[in-house]
């Protein structure tokens, strides 16, 4: 009689356990697709900003160069002075990115993937 308890509660324990580790990876299996999704949504929403917002620089660039040059009476020196604007630019990105937007990616990251479970 206490050899049938001692097999039925083992049956029962490896049951339980049986059901535990389902639904341990059922639990991770969702847990991923929630990151995937999360990590879809920001590259598509990036993507689809970084497009508008080259179409605005290309439009504002040319607008502001025809500007310049019409106002200076040369058209190619307008042209020239908004490509050396951008030279400037990214020459100081090029010597502060460490600082600026590795930084901010990193916290924008980790706030949204660390805090949020």
């Amino acid at each position: 009689m206490a050899f049938d308890e001692l097999k039925e509660n083992t049956q029962q324990i490896q049951e339980e356990a049986k059901a535990y580790l389902e639904s341990t990876i059922q639990y991770y299996k969702l847990w991923g697709f929630k990151i995937v999704m999360k990590s879809a949504k920001l590259v598509v929403k990036v993507l689809l900003l970084s497009f508008f917002l080259m179409m605005f620089l290309i439009f504002g660039s040319i607008s502001a160069a025809l500007a310049i040059g019409e106002a200076l009476e040369n058209i190619w020196l307008g042209f020239l002075i908004i490509a050396g604007v951008y030279l400037a630019l990214i020459l100081l990105l090029l010597f502060t990115r460490s600082r600026i937007i590795e930084r901010q990616i990193l916290r924008s990251f980790s706030t949204r993937f660390l805090n949020d479970q």
